[in-house]
């Protein structure tokens, strides 16, 4: 759990960042989380080559979201909080198929997802 004395920073995981040994390699612990979705998105696939990648999520194709803007198009997920640090983490972990971006959620929230770049 983030130190009550950092900001509260949301991220929002529909493939591997959901995983309890990607969390561990990545953040140092698991994360607790809730379910959630985003709209307007739809998921698909792309090819891992990075082998450092597979090795910790032990896939070679990942799920890989992009936007359609119709609303009734849903991926669903976890909500995590996390620290800055473990984002910049995160930041690591993804290749560069992917993008950070800030989305509003399902539930209201807004939270940092990576889709495609």
């Amino acid at each position: 759990m983030p130190e009550s004395n950092e900001a509260r920073i949301l991220l929002f995981s529909y493939g591997t960042l959901r995983d309890k040994a990607v969390q561990r390699a990545n953040f140092g612990r698991e994360l607790d989380g809730r379910e959630d979705a985003m709209t307007g998105y739809v998921q698909h696939w792309v090819d891992i080559t990075d082998p450092e990648v597979i090795k910790t999520s032990g896939l070679a194709r990942h799920p890989i979201v992009h936007a359609t803007y119709d609303p009734k198009d849903e991926v669903p997920g976890m909500v995590f909080e996390v620290t800055q640090q473990e984002l910049e983490a995160a930041d690591r972990y993804e290749v560069s198929d992917y993008k950070r971006v800030a989305v509003l959620l399902k539930s209201g929230v807004h939270a940092w997802v990576y889709i495609k770049a």
